[in-house]
């Protein structure tokens, strides 16, 4: 029989019965328990789609994040389906767009979405609506041959998401790779504050293969999260560099005491987000660089730049430059096993077994890998280069200034110059004038990286997972 991770993780639940699985705003659900669950749910699909004759079941998952999110992706992929995961904020476009890629045979989710017939009640108080015959429009038995267990579809900073397939194989990899720099156990209590329909495949399939406790907050306000961090003893912190600076300027001055772990993902971690951090709770915040594609390649765990991504261990990287700067590429166990759309292997897409994150890195005196921005976000200013990231970490060190995004605006002569767009900490107050924006950037930042222009605007465009949206 072929690996079936849910099938794993509901054996090892099943074996560590009377241990907390979640503790929070779902109450507290034990391994046991929650094994029960994925079984009783996985047999209800297993009936509910005992007809498709093309493939295993591609089902969408269309849940908000809690106990029942974990237990439908896993129940979906104990009962030999493909789970894709459905993310609720997503417009009905991108929804549909999903739906398509996948040639989903079915959705499952607590509420009635109105795609398909009428909705069929399942365990968990979910509906389940069929979706009837699909057409794919990438090759089913390849697909099959991977032993498909979740299609993730990223968030689009910069571009289309192609959807990206992992198997049951690549998953076990990814898990035990990424905790080789996690170190996650079972004595550990991670406060959960990211959204499962996007971080999933290596996070919540990892803590509960380790036996780990997953404490959800009642809330994402800052209160919320820390009063939930403190009352359940949570161990570890893994969110964006926004939750961090959230938790960190929370008024309460409440301390963190059994905090050994705080990672921050999903965005560049700016510089004083990570000082304040770590003068809040005396705990360093490390950045980890988390690729759907690989999975948690890097973790730094020694360096002192906060900004640093340290250096891989089980993987292999090269920055793509005739000097010590260029794009990221990496290798390693875990890594993608094909897109869907359109559809490509890993062998297809890797160069020389090489995937190229399109991550612009630069290699430290150290040793160390440190990110510099993202190769599509290149702002070319006659010939010289500069990267929005370097200079939004700037601005963010302004006293007005709560949030920045910058971007090239195209120029005749120059081919492009830098624009900021700004989001002020005191909406009411006067903002800085252009001219000593401009002389605050002149101190620490090149000529041709100073922004010709600074907008001021009541917030930013951001991805579904909470990155900076660059188109």
């Amino acid at each position: 029989m072929p690996f079936n991770i849910a099938q794993e993780i509901v054996r090892q639940s099943a074996s560590r019965s009377s241990r907390t699985a979640f503790v929070g705003r779902d109450g507290t659900v034990t391994y046991g328990s929650f094994a029960e669950r994925v079984e009783r749910t996985s047999s209800r699909i297993v009936a509910l789609c005992k007809d498709i004759s093309d493939g295993s079941p591609r089902i969408g998952v269309l849940c908000p994040s809690g106990v029942q999110h974990a237990v439908l992706m896993l129940a979906v992929m104990r009962a030999g389906g493909c789970a894709v995961p459905i993310a609720g904020e997503s417009p009905a476009p991108e929804r549909e767009q999903i739906r398509a890629i996948s040639a989903l045979h079915g959705v499952l989710s607590p509420v009635v979405t109105g795609w398909g017939q009428d909705p069929v009640g399942v365990a968990e108080d979910v509906y389940w609506e069929s979706f009837g015959r699909v057409e794919p429009v990438y090759p089913v038995e390849s697909f099959e041959a991977l032993n498909p267990a979740f299609v993730r579809f990223s968030s689009g900073t910069t571009g289309a998401s192609k959807g990206v397939v992992l198997s049951h194989d690549t998953l076990r990899e990814r898990v035990a790779s990424a905790n080789r720099r996690l170190c996650i156990t079972s004595e550990d209590r991670v406060l959960w504050t990211l959204p499962m329909a996007h971080h999933f495949a290596v996070s919540i399939l990892l803590y509960l293969q380790a036996g780990a406790t997953i404490v959800l907050p009642d809330g994402q306000l800052a209160s919320e999260m820390l009063s939930s961090a403190c009352e359940n003893e949570a161990t570890v912190f893994y969110g964006s560099p926004f939750q961090a600076g959230l938790l960190a300027s929370e008024d309460s001055q409440r301390d963190w005491p059994s905090l050994r772990l705080a990672v921050s993902t999903a965005a560049p971690l700016p510089s004083d987000t990570a000082k304040v951090f770590e003068h809040r709770f005396g705990r360093r915040l490390v950045q980890a660089l988390g690729i759907i594609e690989a999975g948690l390649p890097l973790l730094n765990t020694a360096s002192d730049d906060p900004q640093s991504l340290g250096q891989p261990d089980d993987f292999d990287f090269h920055i793509d430059s005739s000097n010590h700067e260029g794009e990221l590429c990496l290798k390693g166990p875990g890594m993608f096993d094909a897109y869907l759309s359109p559809w490509r292997l890993r062998e297809e897409v890797m160069e020389g077994g090489w995937f190229r994150t399109g991550d612009l890195a630069r290699l430290s005196s150290d040793g160390n890998v440190r990110l510099v921005g993202r190769l599509k976000s290149v702002i070319n200013v006659g010939g010289s280069k500069c990267y929005p990231e370097e200079i939004e970490d700037v601005l963010r060190t302004h006293d007005a200034v709560a949030d920045v995004r910058v971007f090239g605006r195209p120029h005749e002569r120059w081919g492009m110059l830098p624009v900021a767009e700004i989001v002020l900490n005191d909406p009411l107050a006067t903002p800085p004038s252009a001219s000593q924006l401009t002389k605050f950037c002149r101190a620490c930042l090149a000529p041709y990286k100073v922004p010709v222009s600074f907008i001021t605007v009541d917030s930013l465009p951001v991805t579904s997972t909470g990155k900076v949206r660059r188109t």
